[in-house]
């Protein structure tokens, strides 16, 4: 069905036909256009539903005729009067708005409205046709950028368009009510606005879980009359950013196996590194020189990494850090240099700045972070490197350090982590724990935190949030239950030892 709303966002009536008055009956049908010449031609009883009288003649503002003219056409079922006129009478401005008849003013030629006005009543499938055509041309098979797509969109439609994030924040162009769109639901969109509008179609890539970008075109005023014909247009040109999608995600897989084959090959060196693999990391702008700090960040297997390591730069860069990252297995593998040793207070500072990062990354992708100690060289990047992914290892199963933990900070868990690694230990250590189990009072969790906190009943009670009566009653029945005295340096080691081996998550074994 036409309306006048309908016409008003024709390419032709479009900016060349204004709304003076009796907005409110802008969604009214039309049925056909008629041009008039005075509107005195307009007799009582002429005309028909739903019809646009298009005045062609010049009219006089304060013109009694124009009066009369928009009560017959109320009284014939008319839909609105078009008006080759700037200015017109207040006194009609109001009786239009009380008709609820809408009063069009041009600025083009009528004849030519009336024209493109009839061609789309004949043919309503013309516009979109048109709009179908235009958009294939405006993108074309060439690769565009998203930003490029977004301002063609815009420039296409006459109307505001942005290209939203998965979380609907906008990367490119502007729209005044992204978070309108639905993010989660991966299907085209059409929200009403109060004055108009919001059409969302997602990009994605072939086997994503969910769209990548989404396109987003705001329709308000008349513009909104134009909606059904909009959506294939915006199909179009999702395809360009899809088009655009698909070759950087190879481009971001090529980098990514290149540099993973060169971490491999780092990691691997026994000695001195070739001149060939030293002009390799030299290309990639890794510097093998200096003293390093090795970082590992794990990740659910499930993630896409290569997907995600642009975010992880830029969140290591947005707290000041500026690392080597590689895609590795279930995460990343990396490490930052510096030109001389570090001092201890710059690698504390540096290990507060990571966990800063690492909150925001657990907090994303649910990341955990483990960093070595500094370590010259090449041969001290490969230790470095080892000793972040030992300490990723831990923190993996400390919710209580916010998954991340330094090496420093290990001390004898690092060893006990090596101990833990045999086939033997683990059944021994959960018969050693078995007694704790279903007790009521979290008592591995409690007697994992009391070791690490190296006895200390208040910090404790600090990392788990409890008072310190009930660590002091808790480790009192520990210490009954297992038949130990954590007084004992010994019983404390296999504790320790025993509490790391039962608390990985990949064992799925739970203590409270």
């Amino acid at each position: 069905m036409t309306t006048v709303r309908r016409l008003l966002a024709l390419p032709e009536w479009s900016g060349a036909v204004r709304v003076l008055a009796g907005a409110a009956g802008l969604d009214e049908p039309v049925s056909a256009v008629r041009p008039l010449s005075d509107p005195a031609a307009y007799p009582p009883g002429s005309g028909g539903a739903g019809e646009v009288v298009m005045v062609t003649g010049p009219v006089e503002a304060g013109d009694w005729r124009l009066d009369a003219l928009l009560r017959r056409v109320v009284d014939a079922g008319g839909a609105a009067v078009l008006l080759a006129a700037r200015e017109v009478a207040y006194g009609t401005l109001r009786l239009a708005d009380r008709l609820g008849l809408p009063l069009l003013g041009a600025s083009a030629d009528v004849l030519d409205l009336l024209v493109a006005a009839r061609l789309f009543l004949a043919e309503p499938e013309t516009d979109r046709a048109r709009l179908v055509l235009a958009a294939h041309r405006a993108f074309d098979e060439r690769t565009l950028a998203p930003e490029d797509v977004v301002a063609r969109l815009g420039e296409l439609l006459e109307a505001p368009a942005a290209l939203l994030d998965e979380r609907g924040q906008p990367l490119a162009g502007e729209v005044r009510e992204p978070g309108a769109v639905r993010v989660r639901e991966v299907v085209r969109q059409r929200v009403p606005l109060d004055d108009g509008v919001l059409l969302a179609h997602p990009a994605l890539l072939p086997g994503a879980p969910g769209p990548s970008f989404w396109l987003v075109v705001e329709l308000r005023g008349t513009a909104a009359g134009r909606a059904d014909a909009v959506p294939v247009a915006l199909s179009v040109a999702a395809t360009a950013v899809q088009r655009w999608l698909l070759s950087h995600r190879l481009e971001l897989e090529r980098d990514a196996r290149s540099r993973t084959a060169l971490l491999g090959d780092l990691l691997r060196l026994d000695g001195e590194p070739s001149a060939q693999l030293r002009r390799r990391a030299a290309d990639a702008g890794w510097q093998l020189t200096g003293w390093h700090v090795g970082l590992r960040i794990g990740a659910p297997p499930a993630l896409d990494t290569v997907a995600w390591t642009a975010q992880v730069v830029r969140v290591l860069r947005s707290e000041g850090v500026d690392a080597v990252v590689v895609e590795h297995g279930d995460g990343w593998t990396g490490w930052t240099t510096f030109a001389q040793e570090p001092t201890a207070a710059r690698v504390r500072a540096l290990a507060d700045t990571l966990r800063t990062a690492n909150r925001a990354l657990h907090g994303s992708v649910g990341a955990h972070m483990g960093v070595g100690r500094p370590h010259p060289g090449t041969s001290g990047l490969i230790s470095t490197v080892a000793e972040a992914a030992d300490a990723a290892r831990l923190a993996a199963t400390r919710p209580e350090a916010g998954f991340f933990l330094q090496v420093d900070q290990l001390g004898m868990a690092q060893l006990l982590l090596e101990w833990a690694r045999t086939d033997t230990f683990e059944p021994a250590a959960r018969a050693l724990l078995a007694p704790l189990q279903d007790q009521p009072g979290d008592l591995i969790r409690t007697l994992s935190a009391y070791l690490d906190a190296e006895s200390s009943i208040a910090e404790t009670a600090a990392v788990l949030g409890v008072h310190r009566n009930t660590v002091a009653a808790r480790i009192q029945r520990v210490e009954r239950l297992l038949g130990v005295d954590l007084r004992h340096r010994d019983e404390r080691l296999a504790l320790h030892l025993a509490c790391r081996t039962v608390s990985r998550p990949q064992e799925g074994f739970q203590g409270s």
